[in-house]
């Protein structure tokens, strides 16, 4: 089995099987009741995450729905522990409050797979999804207890402990969402983890000045040390050889997750390959800008501009229409 496989398919295939929590126990709501939910959680995508919206508007619009109700979920739980804001009522918290926050959403989450009617909007969608797909409670409490390491863990030791924190806050959000995509191969679930993870250490490297003035440091410490980096150096934002060794080696074991995630979308049912494409392309192709901009994390963000984000389409169009 492939050595970047953590958590291989024998032992995360539990986590789908259908349990008596969720399935036929919830009661379909009014359409409008939903539709308001959905158009919370769509404008919640839009405003946050605007490269994974583009993606997303080309798939089929229940589809969609599903997605922004996840990632309604997904950005609830950042801001709240990131910034204290409560996107379920749009407003700032007390830093006091957003533990009682996070054992109140607890509550709610378990409520939604029992069938309790939600009153917050992203909830209330997501109940909608998993009336409707095979998504265990196991998963977005795992995304809990990964949302939940940044209120207190700084600093990650070795490359396991941030593979841990990864999978955590990035690949169960690839698991529910492939749930939602649809697949003809279970071997997919092992290719979304990694795509997951190549994702979230794409963000990391990306954000490493803007995690510093946060006083976070996701990178491996044994790999800093490895390579001669201290952390003074981080926070001097000194860029020398050792340094770029050390990007080069962490930029070419985020492109070998990637190029396994890459076996996994063929696996998507047809209609829900194109959004997975483009943001694969796009995330990896932020990795080809920290190269382009000399490994310059400190105080210049690699990122993709509208155009850049487009041009790949054609080519990945053909992809899909010449592909099984």
């Amino acid at each position: 089995m492939n050595s970047l496989f953590r958590y291989p398919y024998y032992l995360i295939r539990p986590l789908y099987e259908r349990t008596s929590m969720h399935r036929g126990v919830i009661d379909e709501l009014p359409e409008i009741h939903l539709q308001k939910a959905y158009a919370h959680c769509r404008k919640i995508t839009r405003d946050h995450a605007k490269t994974f919206y583009m993606a997303t508007r080309f798939l089929p619009y229940e589809k969609q729905r599903s997605i922004f109700a996840i990632y309604g979920i997904c950005r609830y739980l950042d801001d709240l522990v990131d910034e204290a804001v409560d996107l379920m009522h749009m407003k700032e918290i007390s830093i006091d409050d957003v533990a009682g926050r996070l054992e109140l959403f607890r509550e709610n989450l378990l409520n939604a797979y029992t069938g309790t009617d939600q009153q917050d909007p992203i909830l209330t969608a997501f109940a909608d999804v998993i009336r409707k797909h095979q998504i265990s409670i196991q998963l977005p409490l795992e995304l809990m207890e990964g949302v939940m390491m940044d209120l207190g863990k700084k600093r990650f030791n070795n490359f396991d402990e941030l593979y841990d924190y990864s999978y955590k806050v990035a690949s169960v959000v690839g698991l529910m969402t492939t749930e939602i995509f649809g697949y003809e191969d279970d071997r997919a679930l092992q290719h979304a983890i990694d795509l997951g993870i190549a994702m979230q250490l794409t963000n990391i490297l990306r954000d490493v000045g803007e995690d510093l003035r946060k006083d976070r440091i996701y990178l491996p410490q044994d790999e800093l040390d490895l390579f001669g980096i201290s952390e003074q150096q981080l926070f001097e934002a000194h860029i020398d050889k050792n340094f770029i060794q050390f990007m080069r080696f962490q930029l070419a074991r985020t492109r070998r997750y990637y190029h396994s995630a890459d076996k996994g979308i063929t696996m998507l049912k047809r209609d829900s390959r194109l959004p997975v494409y483009l943001a694969r392309e796009n995330y990896g192709r932020i990795l080809d800008k920290i190269e382009a901009n000399n490994y310059q994390v400190f105080d210049k963000r690699a990122f993709l501009n509208s155009t850049e984000k487009l041009s790949i389409l054609p080519k990945l169009l053909y992809k899909i229409r010449t592909s099984p």
